[in-house]
């Protein structure tokens, strides 16, 4: 096989080619055949271009599904390239859940735009979802829900079930809800039971009543906490009134952890500003890595400072050189593990900003151990090495104290910067580093100040 053969089968090459040709079929054929993680790999290797004439080509529906199948950023950089008045029909083929997460990654300007094109109706509820936190159930709900009033009977149902099927067809109907005239949350009906039931019965005999329900401001950790209890594929959200308002599904809220996850991870290297593709525009990765890059240059000043004051000790035990960074980097390495655990658990509710005590207190009992063990064996090395027990004492305790120092700092830390309403994966990282490069050294040379006589005579 040639290699323009194997070439022009690649996916992005055959897409490339029908766009060219402004062949619909011949795109959404190529398209058929790929998951969505080859589509994504697909899209990211066409130009800006081809990526907007594609949009543009497929039936509005069609360019809807292919938005949802990939990554949130991605999809987001392809809409915002498209005038307002063509990318509006996407953004209304969406979910309404789905519409509220591809406007709120769009910068301010082209959500406006979109928001200006869509119906007054579709534009109203994607304005309600989008006044809601990310991580409320406000944030994550899907409006397309069925309610029904109270007086209606099974066959009203059915019927309404049936004129409207194709309306409801991207509905979830495994569960319909019953309300009064003022909308307020009566109770849930289960569709078999519906099904099953004389045409003339009313719903109100069918219904589970009082169902169970979240308020439109509950956090994730509140809707995390009721799909653990109640095994239920969605949720009724209502208002301060009682009032249906919408429903959360546990994918939904799955998603949306997952996504916090992996912000708080990429926060938690020095990568702000939200997710960082390669597909993205130099300048715009830049800045998102500088961000943090460019205070840490400051932040090492400080640990470098202290070197810089004891330079007269490093002159008479340069040996001490060595074991600087190991010990810098080893109770760094012990704290960013109590970074991400305590990061971890305040993301799953597990623990709150008020737990620091607690946290305090195992972090220790952990630190303790584990600064001994390594101590002692960064210790060993260096008395073996060296044949002078001194060295070994202080290269030791050294880290056994920082360890214990970084262990306690990156256990509380994030607690303390959640209670103070920062961004605990932003900040916890350069702060922990900080702290312990200037501990570390400073243990290092205040020891060997100590035993400077023993070290220099080894």
């Amino acid at each position: 096989m040639s290699k323009e053969t194997t070439s022009k089968s690649r996916p992005w090459d055959v897409l490339h080619r029908e766009i060219e040709e402004d062949d619909v079929v011949g795109v959404e054929s190529a398209l058929e055949n790929l998951t969505p993680s080859e589509k994504a790999r697909s899209l990211s290797r066409l130009s800006a271009e081809d990526q907007s004439k594609l949009l543009t080509m497929l039936p509005a529906a069609d360019a809807a599904d292919l938005v949802e199948d990939v990554p949130d950023v991605q999809a987001a950089g392809m809409i915002e390239r498209l005038r307002p008045e063509a990318a509006a029909p996407i953004v209304e083929a969406l979910p309404s859940d789905g519409q509220a997460n591809l406007l709120g990654d769009l910068s301010k300007g082209a959500a406006e735009g979109i928001l200006d094109e869509l119906s007054s109706q579709d534009a109203a509820e994607a304005r309600e979802l989008l006044s809601y936190p990310d991580e409320s159930a406000g944030g994550v709900m899907a409006k397309e829900i069925l309610g029904y009033q109270n007086h209606w009977t099974v066959g009203d149902v059915l019927t309404d079930l049936r004129e409207f099927a194709d309306k409801y067809a991207d509905y979830d109907v495994q569960y319909t809800y019953v309300v009064d005239g003022e909308d307020r949350l009566l109770g849930v009906l289960r569709l078999r039971d519906l099904v099953l039931a004389p045409s003339r019965q009313p719903i109100t005999d069918l219904m589970i009543a009082d169902p169970v329900s979240v308020h439109a401001e509950d956090t994730l950790e509140v809707l995390g906490d009721c799909f653990e209890q109640h095994h239920y594929i969605g949720i009724p959200v209502v208002d301060e009134e009682n009032r249906l308002i919408g429903a959360v599904h546990r994918n939904a809220v799955l998603e949306e952890e997952n996504r916090q996850s992996e912000e708080a991870y990429l926060e938690s290297t020095g990568i702000v500003g939200g997710e960082e593709l390669r597909t993205m525009g130099f300048f715009r990765r830049s800045s998102h890595r500088l961000s943090w890059l460019s205070v840490n240059v400051f932040l090492n000043i400080a640990a470098a400072s202290v070197i810089a004051l004891h330079q007269e000790i490093l002159s008479a035990v340069i040996i001490l050189a060595v074991f600087l960074p190991i010990i810098s980097d080893m109770s760094g390495c012990s704290g960013n593990q109590a970074v991400a655990v305590s990061i971890r658990e305040l993301t799953l509710g597990v623990i709150r900003p008020r737990d620091v005590f607690r946290v305090f207190w195992k972090e220790g009992m952990v630190g303790v151990l584990n600064g001994i063990v390594l101590g002692i064996l960064l210790g060993g090395i260096a008395w073996l090495w060296q044949d002078n027990i001194y060295l070994g004492v202080v290269v030791g305790g050294a880290l056994a104290l920082n360890t214990l120092l970084a262990v306690l700092l990156g256990g509380v830390v994030p607690l303390a910067l959640r209670g103070l309403k920062m961004d605990p994966a932003l900040a916890s990282g350069p702060i922990l580093t900080t702290v312990t490069d200037v501990c570390g050294f400073l243990m290092v040379l205040t020891f060997a100040a100590k035993y400077l006589a023993e070290l220099t005579d080894g």
